[in-house]
């Protein structure tokens, strides 16, 4: 910067010498011709110190011109992809303000007469509601008090039905293990598919019916026919004896025998009373 603003004040100065030759000059040429030609300019001499330089002067006014005639506008440019809409703000309600203060009471106006009853008539009856939702399950009631329970009379035989045809002899049975009783009663009969040892569904009640009526009535005892003594028909009454005791029957009031006329595919099971 220092070096600058040498350079202009050398500028300056050199512009000023070259305007007092000029006037030098003019003088001359409008004096008498008694003065001779100028002679040739002698050498520059050596450069002078270098002055002070001179205070800033004040800082000049800027003036702004008048506008200039608005050019045409350019082409628009292509429309940008439009921003996704941003997530909706909260709603926060404000605080209620205090309630104002109730005004007074109006005066309570005249009461006016009773109007004569009108007529009557009775409308037509309104659909009616759904149903409301089941109440809870009410308390059971104490048990009753056991009944007596009596074993009754054998039912009538049924018919007899159509003479089959007459099977090949049989192999002779083992021999039974325990010999007739006489009192026992039958109580039901289970009835087996074709070479199966599973009681079926129809009669797998009859296993409940006689372990209730076992409860009701502890001195009796229950017979499980086992007359033909072949594996089959052993299997079938051991089927049925698991099942009794699985029931809550215990084992030592059931015994096998006997006790009936068992015949192909049936289990007959009898009772008898001790007392």
């Amino acid at each position: 910067m220092k070096k600058l603003m040498l350079v202009a004040l050398a500028t300056l100065f050199a512009v000023g010498c070259s305007s007092v030759e000029h006037e030098r000059r003019e003088a001359a040429e409008r004096s008498p011709s008694m003065i001779g030609p100028q002679g040739p300019d002698g050498p520059a001499g050596p450069m002078g110190a270098q002055g002070p330089v001179g205070a800033q002067g004040a800082r000049g006014a800027i003036v702004s011109g008048p506008a200039g005639v608005e050019g045409p506008a350019g082409p628009a440019g292509i429309q940008g992809k439009t921003g996704q809409t941003g997530a909706p703000g909260k709603v926060v309600v404000g605080l209620a303000g205090p309630a104002g203060p109730a005004g007074p009471a109006g005066a309570a106006g005249i009461r006016g007469d009773t109007g004569a009853q009108g007529s009557s008539s009775a409308g037509p009856a309104g659909p009616a509601g759904r149903s409301g939702p089941a109440g809870a399950q009410g308390i059971a009631g104490d048990k009753g008090a056991q009944g007596a329970t009596l074993v009754g009379p054998t039912g009538p035989a049924g018919r007899s039905g159509a003479a089959g045809a007459k099977g090949s002899a049989g192999d002779t049975g083992a021999q039974g293990r325990v010999g007739g009783f006489a009192g026992w009663t039958s109580f039901r009969e289970f009835w087996f598919d074709s070479n199966r040892i599973d009681i079926q569904a129809s009669d797998s009640s009859k296993v409940s019916e006689i372990a209730a009526y076992m409860n009701q009535n502890p001195s009796v005892r229950i017979g499980i026919d086992d007359t033909r003594g072949d594996d089959l028909s052993e299997r079938r009454a051991r089927a049925v004896r698991s099942a009794l005791i699985q029931a809550g029957i215990p084992s030592s009031k059931i015994r096998s025998g006997a006790y009936g006329n068992q015949t192909d595919r049936r289990v007959e099971v009898l009772v008898r009373s001790d007392n």
